[in-house]
């Protein structure tokens, strides 16, 4: 197993009773750590995953000497649920007291690690993968047919959702807490957009690469450690600061030898410039037909990303060469202004925040005009997508936006769903910090969903796979915090996306990296389905299967073959794969 699960049972749920209840024998265990499990003669079980940070230094002590989990027993004799002021870095916890009945399991700040849970009156279960818990014979463990449905519309499923309906997904900074049948689920913590309007650049950058160089620091305590290594802003950073720290630092790099996809002459520029040791791999179409079983079977839930392919093939890699710890260079974006949407909504805004009068106007006379030219075409679209408040607008692009519901589902399918549950948990996540502006809100937005449920899930999971550990320096606690004091008019002046961290690190990085544009790490899939026989057949079975199962319509697969084949397949190809995906993965678990 790879993390932990943990169960309790209360025997007698009178609240009269002065007697502490009795609990089930707790199983728990975590990968390649003795010391994740610990348990005392009063009944009290501790379950750690993660590389956390105690701010108590007699916990720190502790936790070296006798493991994580000692040091979290001691805490929660000491402070009980007020614990997690005295953490920080990446965890997943869970705490049985059996003396108090309760169960208490926690994620941190980011949400690094997931943790589903389930629960009646009587009983309570938790883990860090969803398939240790369905075969508990109390839980529902049937499929929700709303989280399908969220799926197909993120291309993963969201917390607080589980594949399963009778499991939650906790996200991160959130608790679940229960004591004697009672339930809460609550956020732990938030963030504070405290942004300093008289921040000096140079100073603020200085500070930055400081936080960095000490978050690699730690996390690079490895005997064994190497880098993920892209060729963008934030891989080349954490690769950069890991070659100071070791000189000649091994750097895994994934290619693919179709045009517009393959960027690994940027890796190759930073591995010159600090001089690291190369390694790369170039992914195939075979390599795709190979892995999909492969990968879809090891996630416990259905997972559409495409990047989890090459980030499987580069940890792979890294694992080959005696690498057991990965550094991974997510999260940068999310902290400091770097997704093409955020520049993009300040476009939305300007119409956005005109009188009502005006944008009433505006409307009127577009209606007015002929459909024709294409400039009035455009115009029109500018002013329908800027009509739509944040953070709805965000999806404006999405699958499930450009496609009637009637016609890609089946009627008995869409009785079972909300389809404005999506929607719905984008706003709730969107409007939970105080006094943020509409940047920090869309960043706090992915932090939730882009980070915890869908890019940390892929480099997590694909890391499990290969059997490298994998840890985040650039979403150390101080340096989040820290980029929560960065005016929003540094992260993105107008358009200049990244512009804060660019400047910061003009000094460190390669000047061709600080110039290309982002790219992201997209698989070629679309294009390889096309010219690839075994791929292609792989697909169309998958599908036809997928045909079958009463949720979505045949007629609507037959189209979008249809469309991959005669039109965009790029475009198509990422449809096809998100519905290839959730067949494989309901293939490979016997659903």
């Amino acid at each position: 197993m790879y993390g932990f699960r943990g169960s309790y049972h209360l025997r007698n749920t009178d609240a009269s009773e002065q007697s502490p209840s009795s609990g089930d024998a707790c199983a728990a265990s975590i990968d390649a750590d003795a010391g994740s499990f610990s348990r005392d003669s009063a009944g009290l079980h501790a379950v750690f995953c993660g590389h956390p940070q105690w701010r108590d230094s007699a916990l720190k002590e502790l936790a070296q000497s006798q493991g994580n989990s000692a040091a979290l027993m001691a805490a929660w004799r000491q402070r009980g649920d007020g614990i997690l002021d005295l953490l920080a870095g990446d965890f997943a916890l869970l705490i049985i007291d059996e003396a108090a009945g309760r169960v208490f399991a926690a994620t941190d700040r980011i949400g690094r690690w997931p943790l589903f849970y389930a629960h009646t009156q009587e009983q309570v279960a938790c883990s860090t993968n969803a398939g240790y818990l369905k075969d508990i014979a109390w839980i529902d463990s049937h499929l929700s047919e709303q989280a399908i449905y969220s799926y197909l519309y993120f291309h993963m499923v969201p917390s607080p959702l589980s594949i399963f309906r009778g499991i939650s997904k906790l996200p991160g900074a959130h608790v679940f807490d229960w004591q004697r049948g009672k339930v809460t689920v609550r956020c732990w913590w938030q963030p504070q957009f405290t942004e300093d309007s008289h921040a000096d650049m140079k100073t603020l950058g200085a500070e930055m690469m400081g936080i960095i160089r000490k978050s690699v620091g730690r996390l690079a305590d490895n005997a064994a450690v190497g880098a993920f290594l892209s060729g963008g802003l934030d891989s080349s950073t954490v690769a950069g600061v890991l070659s100071e720290i070791r000189p000649n630092a091994d750097t895994f790099s994934i290619g693919f030898d179709v045009a517009g996809y393959d960027e690994i002459s940027y890796a190759r520029i930073a591995v010159q410039h600090f001089n690291t040791q190369r390694h790369e791999y170039y992914v195939t179409p075979e390599d795709v037909v190979a892995s999909i079983p492969q990968i879809a079977e090891h996630y416990d839930e259905p997972f559409g990303n495409s990047s989890a392919l090459p980030a499987y093939y580069c940890a792979k890699m890294a694992r080959e060469c005696g690498i057991e710890r990965l550094l991974a260079g997510d999260g940068g974006d999310e902290i400091f202004a770097g997704n093409e949407r955020y520049a993009k909504q300040k476009v939305f805004e300007l119409y956005a925040n005109l009188p009502g009068v005006l944008k009433t106007g505006i409307r009127s006379t577009l209606a007015a005009l002929p459909q024709t030219p294409a400039l009035l075409r455009k115009a029109r679209s500018y002013v329908e997508q800027a009509s739509v408040p944040l953070p709805d607008r965000l999806e404006s692009y999405n699958f499930l936006h450009r496609i009637d519901a009637a016609t890609m589902f089946t009627p008995d399918f869409l009785q079972q769903v909300d389809q404005h549950a999506p929607e719905e948990l984008m706003r709730d996540i969107y409007r939970r910090p105080a006094d943020a502006s509409s940047l920090n809100r869309m960043m706090y937005l992915d932090w939730q969903r882009t980070l915890a449920d869908n890019d940390l899930r892929k480099v997590q999971r694909t890391c499990e796979l290969a059997g490298v550990d994998v840890v985040y320096p650039l979403l150390d606690d101080e340096l989040v915090e820290f980029s929560c004091r960065v005016p929003s008019r540094m992260k993105l002046p107008g358009h200049r996306l990244r512009y804060f961290y660019k400047q910061a690190t003009q000094d460190f990085l390669p000047v061709e990296i600080l110039r290309k544009k982002k790219h992201g790490f997209g698989l070629p899939f679309g294009i390889w389905m096309k010219e690839h026989p075994a791929l292609r057949a792989m697909a169309c079975e998958s599908l036809g299967q997928l045909a079958q199962r009463g949720w979505i319509r045949a007629e609507f697969i037959d189209e979008v073959l249809k469309l991959h084949n005669t039109a965009h397949s790029s475009y198509y190809g990422e449809l096809v794969w998100i519905l290839v995906m959730l067949e494989q993965w309901l293939e490979a678990h016997h659903v």
